[in-house]
């Protein structure tokens, strides 16, 4: 499985969540603080090439997932967590 980065912002639960079910399934991967990073609502646009509303945002490699509710559901498909 390609590393999983995930962009995100302290304070956010499904953040929180995200790096935990990469923790616990020893996915690897890497979290963004966006803040800390001085990554903007624009810039994270720009690479998504979409609008974005919310944080998380998280790619699977170079391919965009979405956020938490998709990469658990990316997970699912992929047969790392229990459908």
């Amino acid at each position: 499985m390609k590393r999983v980065t995930i962009f995100g912002r302290s304070g956010c639960g499904f953040c929180k969540r995200a790096k935990e079910i990469c923790e616990q399934k020893s996915l690897e991967f890497k979290y963004i603080d966006i803040h800390e990073a001085g990554i903007s609502k624009a810039d994270l646009e720009k690479t998504i090439g979409k609008e974005v509303q919310t944080v998380p945002q998280i790619f699977h490699g170079q391919d965009y997932i979405g956020g938490f509710t998709e990469l658990e559901a990316f997970l699912k498909a992929e047969g790392v967590i229990p459908a």
